[in-house]
């Protein structure tokens, strides 16, 4: 039952925020993320979700992630429907491999010595049988420090799997996730209920971030868990795409905690290789921002046969692991390069029907309207100001002084705005919940209103009811407002904490100007890069766009201007170039109306 708070809303009201056929979301993906059950014992709760797989099977989408205790499963790539497993692992799934062999969907679980391959004919109704019921040990698999091992041993596993079966029926079997070890590859066949290792393991290829700059670990690729403290990277996640006769194998790096977590690609002619490395990697990129980091996922086809990549979007406030799963589109061109568009890739995107040629396209050009915007709460928990709530960073929040029906959060947009969709991010302080329940659900009304005294309801959670902790809502229709209201309901958690809500659509007045003044210098380390332009005025950030030709920027680096500074010339480092690769860049300004023309394209030299 709703909360009564929620049935004083006026049913002249209601209907006005009826639910549309949506057409769009936003990153990250609004699902019902469930509580980590790791560490119960330290008592730090938290809601997750990674290294998302995506399969297409028999045009529904099904989605696996690590520590789920089930899937999901949409038929648009917008809404999510949990499927409870008829069976599922007692300690959960981590990285999961799945595939559709187009009769069946088969899931395999990290694993650190031999165990069961799970498969389901029906996967919409959760019935799961054993495909596997025992794995074979892997010929060559010790347990050893990596110094002392012979040549043909191989590191427990197959954690972090990646399946792919080829056209001509042949299954392939990827693997690994270290700091030490290379990504393994070999062919295993199904019959009878076995699994049979068909070759030896092999390495297929491993990380070279003296080479690679996007590949060295840590904050903005510091190569270092904090400062003084280094790290080497971490390659992992696993997956294949087959595409114009080439094999895409797919990889992960430089590890989850930070925010310049990515996606590679090596291409090769044969399943097994040789590879070779793809030199405008990487291939997805989002180390700005809101929702953060795009590694460790997976490539899929839609229905109307265009390209996506999914990845794994970095929180890490109450834990390193604390994570959120996102969507991009994708694409390759003629040339082979595959490209995944991070442009922009936490505001609104249409979800499309029919087959798209440029994924930047899919961007509905709906702004952030409410960063930096002052708020108003009705009640705050020392120490957990409202400032947090605009602030477009998922690691600081706003905490209620009491959980209860009622509570408010109001925000002053500063003038009447074209609003077109909203979302709210809800975090975890203190929430004392280490696994799925009934009580655990999100209830809420967004209100809107002109002088903050009459007000119009135009979003709510609607049944089934679910947790919602990145709750996204394309409205109706179109409103004029300068404030935006949350009416609190019900949340799961023993405390109510928002980091984040975000506020699209478009303000009055003009784009900001292009950018001018641009200047690419790169250093005698030719992993990094100064990038110079000068300021432009009213810009609410900009877009480093680059890549490896001036006519194929592929990468994205968003930016804050107030991340910048107040002087006439802006400034900002790159540090993911490839040695030894020519690049080109540009830049581009945005503001609460839209996106500027981009700038020049000048070469990085």
């Amino acid at each position: 039952m709703r909360s009564p708070v929620l049935l004083l809303v006026s049913s002249a009201l209601i209907s006005a925020a009826a639910p549309a056929q949506q057409r769009t979301y936003a990153n990250p993906v609004d699902v019902d993320y469930r509580y980590n059950f790791e560490q119960i014992n330290n008592g730090v709760s938290y809601r997750t979700g990674a290294d998302p797989a995506v399969v297409n099977h028999r045009g529904t989408y099904y989605l696996f992630m690590t520590l789920a205790d089930g899937y999901w499963r949409s038929t648009d790539l917008i809404n999510w429907q949990f499927v409870t497993p008829s069976r599922w692992p007692m300690q959960s799934i981590v990285a999961p491999a799945a595939w559709s062999d187009g009769e069946r969907i088969i899931l395999e679980p990290s694993m650190m010595e031999p165990g069961a391959i799970l498969s389901s004919t029906a996967p919409d109704t959760g019935k799961l049988d054993f495909w596997v019921r025992k794995m074979p040990d892997n010929p060559g698999t010790v347990n050893k420090d990596p110094e002392l091992m012979k040549p043909g041993e191989i590191p427990t596993g197959p954690w972090d799997p990646g399946l792919f079966k080829d056209d001509d029926g042949r299954w392939y079997l990827y693997w690994g996730s270290s700091n030490v070890y290379p990504m393994f590859g070999q062919r295993i066949a199904f019959a009878d209920g076995k699994m049979t290792y068909e070759t030896h393991a092999e390495p297929m290829l491993r990380l070279h971030p003296d080479l690679h700059g996007w590949e060295r670990f840590g904050q903005d690729h510091c190569a270092c868990w904090q400062p003084g403290k280094p790290s080497p990277s971490y390659m992992e996640g696993a997956w294949m795409t087959k595409h114009g006769g080439r094999y895409y194998l797919q990889y992960g790096a430089p590890g989850t905690e930070f925010n310049v977590y990515g996606n590679g690609v090596y291409v090769g002619e044969k399943p097994l290789g040789p590879f070779t490395y793809a030199p405008y990697n990487p291939v997805a990129y989002r180390p700005g921002g809101f929702a953060e980091g795009a590694g460790h996922g997976s490539t899929f086809q839609d229905n109307a046969g265009n390209w996506w990549n999914t990845g794994t979007s970095w929180i890490g406030y109450n834990w390193g692991m604390e994570r959120r799963i996102v969507l991009h589109p994708a694409k390759f061109y003629p040339d082979g390069q595959m490209a995944v568009s991070t442009r922009f890739g936490d505001f609104p995107h249409y979800a499309p029907s029919s087959r798209f040629d440029d994924p930047d396209k899919l961007f509905t050009g709906w702004m952030v309207l409410s960063y930096r915007k002052p708020v108003v709460a009705s009640s705050t928990k020392a120490g957990w100001g409202t400032a947090a709530v605009t602030d477009e960073d998922p690691r600081t929040f706003w905490v209620a002084a009491e959980n209860k029906p009622g509570v408010t959060l109001t925000l002053d947009l500063g003038a009447p705005q074209t609003v077109r969709a909203l979302q709210v991010n809800f975090a975890d302080y203190q929430s004392g919940r280490f696994a799925d329940a009934a009580d655990i659900y999100t209830d809420f009304v967004m209100q809107a209103s002109n002088d903050g005294r009459t007000w119009q309801e135009v979003a709510r959670t609607e049944a089934p009811r679910r947790d919602r902790p990145n709750a996204y809502f394309e409205l109706r229709q179109p409103v004029r407002a300068r404030f935006i209201r949350y009416v609190h309901g019900h949340v799961g958690a023993a405390n109510l904490a928002i980091s984040d809500i975000r506020v699209f659509g478009n303000a009055d007045g003009p784009l900001p100007a292009q950018p001018g003044g641009l200047v690419a210098q790169r250093h005698a380390d030719e992993r990094d890069a100064t990038i110079r332009w000068t300021r432009v005025p009213g810009a609410v950030g900009y877009n480093i766009r680059f890549g490896i030709r001036p006519d194929r920027l592929t990468l994205t680096h968003q930016l804050w201007a107030d991340e910048l500074g107040a002087e006439p010339s802006l400034s900002k480092e790159l540090r993911s170039l490839n040695k030894g690769v020519p690049y080109w860049v540009a830049v581009e300004a945005f503001n609460e109306s839209g996106v500027s023309k981009l700038s020049g394209v000048v070469p990085v030299r």
